[in-house]
């Protein structure tokens, strides 16, 4: 698929249907859709906080942030010798950002940016695009406070398009093609609120949270 056919309105579409695109490298301009016949999902009940990133968590050794540096993460998920964000990727996740499709968060140490996640919204589904970390566990305790905000929103999927061991190891499943799109054509239909939670909760809070819903 050429780089400068694809629009924010066909992306969104895509991803309501359950496709998504990708490219072969971060210079590539060509895409291609992908549609895996088992799905990465990480189940919003079932997030697993281990005792290390709870005591991370616990700690405030990141100060986390909600869509304030939205580009910057993109840039650093993108600033990788193999990624599968090209130029015109970029360009469209900056502009659902902007029409308010697209979400990040951010985990900051000594004014650094040092991780972060960030996705794409539609109805009470969520497409979690790509995370970072400089630092260890920043990704995580990122993911920790996005599935968070996530469940306060109202969101019902989170989809994380593959399962990582990295994922694995805080509670993301595989489930086939079928019972996805089951479960996305429920969760698009639900209305969810990105930014329904309002101020990001502070560990100690998050964590309480996450024991009463798991």
């Amino acid at each position: 698929m050429a780089d400068d056919t694809l629009t924010i309105e066909l992306l969104l579409k895509a991803y309501s249907t359950g496709i998504f695109p990708m490219s072969e490298s971060r210079t590539d301009g060509a895409l291609f859709w992908v549609d895996p016949k088992r799905r990465g999902v990480m189940p919003l009940d079932g997030f697993h906080i281990s005792r290390t990133l709870a005591k991370r968590i616990r700690g405030g050794q990141f100060t986390i942030t909600v869509d304030h540096a939205f580009e910057q993460v993109v840039d650093r998920c993108a600033d990788r010798h193999e990624t599968w964000i090209n130029g015109t990727l970029h360009r469209l996740y900056l502009q659902l950002h902007a029409q308010g499709h697209a979400h990040s968060v951010e985990a900051w140490q000594e004014g650094a940016l040092v991780g972060g996640a960030f996705g794409i919204a539609i109805g009470g589904a969520f497409f979690g695009e790509s995370m970072f970390s400089t630092r260890t566990d920043a990704s995580k305790v990122a993911t920790a406070y996005l599935v968070d905000h996530l469940r306060q929103g109202g969101f019902v999927l989170l989809d994380t398009q593959f399962l990582t061991p990295h994922l694995a190891s805080l509670g993301g499943i595989e489930i086939s093609r079928a019972r996805y799109r089951s479960e996305l054509a429920v969760a698009i239909a639900v209305a969810a609120d990105f930014n329904r939670q309002g101020v990001v909760p502070d560990g100690y809070s998050l964590l309480q949270r996450s024991i009463q819903t798991s």
